[in-house]
């Protein structure tokens, strides 16, 4: 009896030895983040200056709180009408990349399985000219809880610095410059059956410079993500545009993605989210980032963005 008693014991502690093993192994491993390379205040990689940026600031404060050091994969999104975040978001996770993506639209369109069963992995630090070519087969997305909310919000021009926008109707009989295939680009041409139509002209995504173009009083104003005015302020600290004040209704969470197929990963990142927003420490980086940062808001996750502004 005491042998098998002993017997017991000893394979109970080898099991607790494994576990807690297996624990520090886990917690010594890099927390692997991607981020956007060029979308400040958010995240921004340029040779020659240090990493920045609100996303920059939590990813660390995350792998700080789960006792991991942090690594980060810089990708590079490209700003057209063919490119499609979502895929390549679930590219770089499929491909091990990272296992988390940050700064990721929180909405049910950009979290559905994917139509596709490959997608081309995005330009990213690192990449050689096979990876530019092979294609990588996608797994399906799982969010975290969000951290920050992301609204549309108008920016006027020099001439019209002095309009009180209330709603997107106020914008009438202003010159509206809006980038192809946006969702500012949808708000705009749908409202109100076309009203603002007339008053339209349509920029090209990389291509035109839309706020250099705001700047200089060529149009009058623009409907953009709140993030993007955040960056060109900062870059362009006597900038004759300003912000409105006024924020679409709609608009989109941020938080993390990695795959359905580690949810400890989901859990422990939601853990520390929770614990970083209590103590105010989100918002801290926020500002610390030079971002308008705005708490998150129900619902979580966005539903069928299309259907609501059209049906606005």
């Amino acid at each position: 009896m005491r042998g098998r008693l002993a017997a017991l014991g000893l394979v109970a502690t080898l099991a607790a030895s494994t576990t807690a093993l297996a624990t520090v192994a886990w917690a010594a491993d890099p927390l692997n983040v991607c981020l956007d390379e060029d979308r400040p205040p958010l995240s921004a990689h340029h040779r020659g200056k240090p990493d920045s940026g609100f996303d920059v600031l939590l990813a660390q404060a995350i792998a700080d709180r789960m006792g991991r050091p942090l690594r980060i994969q810089w990708f590079e999104s490209k700003l057209d009408e063919d490119s499609s975040p979502q895929l390549e978001t679930n590219a770089l996770l499929s491909d091990g990349r990272c296992s988390l993506v940050g700064g990721y639209a929180l909405t049910t369109d950009s979290l559905v399985k994917p139509g596709v069963p490959t997608a081309r992995l995005p330009d990213f630090a690192g990449a050689t000219r096979d990876d530019r070519r092979r294609r990588v087969s996608l797994g399906e997305l799982a969010p975290t809880r969000p951290y920050v909310y992301s609204p549309m919000t108008v920016v006027l021009g020099p001439k019209a610095r002095d309009r009180k926008i209330n709603d997107i109707g106020d914008l009438a009989g202003l010159r509206l410059a809006i980038e192809s295939g946006s969702l500012g680009d949808a708000i705009l041409m749908t409202f109100d059956k076309g009203r603002l139509i007339d008053n339209i002209t349509h920029l090209v995504p990389a291509r035109d410079d839309l706020l250099g173009a705001l700047d200089r009083g060529d149009y009058d104003a623009t409907l953009i993500d709140l993030a993007r005015y955040d960056a060109h302020r900062a870059a362009h600290p006597d900038t004759a545009i300003s912000a409105s004040g006024y924020y679409y209704p709609i608009g989109a969470n941020r938080g993390y993605v990695g795959l359905g197929s580690d949810p400890a990963l989901i859990e422990a990142v939601n853990k520390a989210l929770t614990d970083l927003a209590a103590e105010g420490k989100i918002a801290e980086f926020g500002k610390q980032a030079g971002l308008t940062y705005l708490p998150p808001r129900e619902p979580a996750i966005l539903g069928d963005v299309w259907t609501k502004i059209i049906q606005r």
